[in-house]
């Protein structure tokens, strides 16, 4: 059986995410598709071929895909399942905000059962998946002849961008459900790493105090190319705006370095960064939940401790 891949992108260039996706279906084997469904998206389309371990890239280039709604990009795939030609036997998809609102529609289509946030792959038909706010790892074993999952990228390392060269077939399959339309997008722009794929990440939380506060961060974060994040307490406070936070609610991330300030550690906050290699906490509650992840800790005022940090990394 081929797996086929649901490809996240711009209609400019291939998200990480998808590299990460390969390869946990790599770990299922078979021949790999991707789906690059989009407009104006050749350049991605041929960006996917050289990804390594890509056996097809399937290019849906249309204005209905242009912003890759979901209510237009389910039939796509369902069809491509029914009547491709091709024995897929697994959908995958990030599990991002477009994956998450992709896939179960996919699935009702299909009349299969969705497996989220996939993080280890034990089979072709068997996969790990976190419960209870990732404190615990289910083994789930899906009996559906297609398995319809979303991958949790940080539980998988990404693939090489080169080393493919993978044939890409046009579709001239359409959709357009009328279900929804795009009225308008407002993106937050910084010369920041992104948040899920930045190397080092500080955030802070509920004990900052305030939004200015967050300036401490700002000025370590520029000393270390760091991204910038936050709990859900400091979001919900107004601090920061929500695509800032981390966590279950938030995004996921799994930097080599992730320093959490001013955070007291609540289960969900814990559930997004658990696959950090270093956890680094500054907190002056010694009893604070974060202290028994963290690989260092340190009890202290974080206004004493953010500016003498960054003055040493001068």
């Amino acid at each position: 059986m081929s797996i086929l891949i649901v490809a996240e992108h711009d209609n400019g260039s291939l998200k990480p995410a998808t590299l990460n996706t390969v390869s946990a279906a790599a770990q299922i084997g078979g021949d790999i598709d991707i789906l690059v469904a989009g407009a104006g998206c050749q350049t991605v389309a041929e960006a996917a071929a050289r990804v390594a371990g890509v056996s097809r890239v399937l290019l849906a280039d249309n204005a209905a895909y242009g912003h890759q709604l979901a209510e237009n990009l389910a039939p796509l795939v369902a069809h491509l399942v029914q009547e491709g030609g091709r024995d897929y036997g697994h959908i995958l998809a990030p599990a991002t905000t477009a994956g998450k609102n992709l896939l179960p529609r996919v699935a009702a289509l299909l009349d299969v059962g969705q497996l989220s946030d996939v993080v280890g792959v034990d089979g072709t038909d068997t996969f790990k998946r976190p419960i209870y706010a990732g404190n615990a790892i289910a083994t789930v074993k899906s009996l559906d002849g297609v398995k319809v999952i979303t991958v949790r990228t940080t539980a998988f390392e990404a693939v090489a961008t080169t080393g493919g060269s993978a044939a890409i077939d046009t579709l001239d399959v359409a959709y357009d459900t009328g279900l929804s339309r795009f009225i308008d997008e407002q993106l937050a722009k910084s010369d920041r790493p992104e948040l899920t794929a930045a190397r080092i990440v500080i955030s802070g939380g509920r004990g900052m105090g305030n939004g200015e506060n967050f300036a401490l961060i700002a000025q370590l974060a520029d000393r270390l190319g760091a991204a910038i994040g936050a709990s859900r307490a400091a979001v919900d406070a107004g601090f920061v705006p929500n695509d800032m936070q981390v966590g279950q609610t938030g995004k996921i991330v799994a930097p080599d370095l992730y320093i959490a300030v001013g955070i007291s550690g609540a289960i969900q906050h814990l559930a997004g960064i658990k696959g950090s290699k270093v956890i680094v906490a500054i907190n002056k509650d010694e009893e604070a939940p974060i202290f028994q992840v963290a690989d260092y800790g340190l009890v202290a005022d974080l206004f004493e401790v953010l500016p003498q940090l960054t003055a040493r990394l001068a």
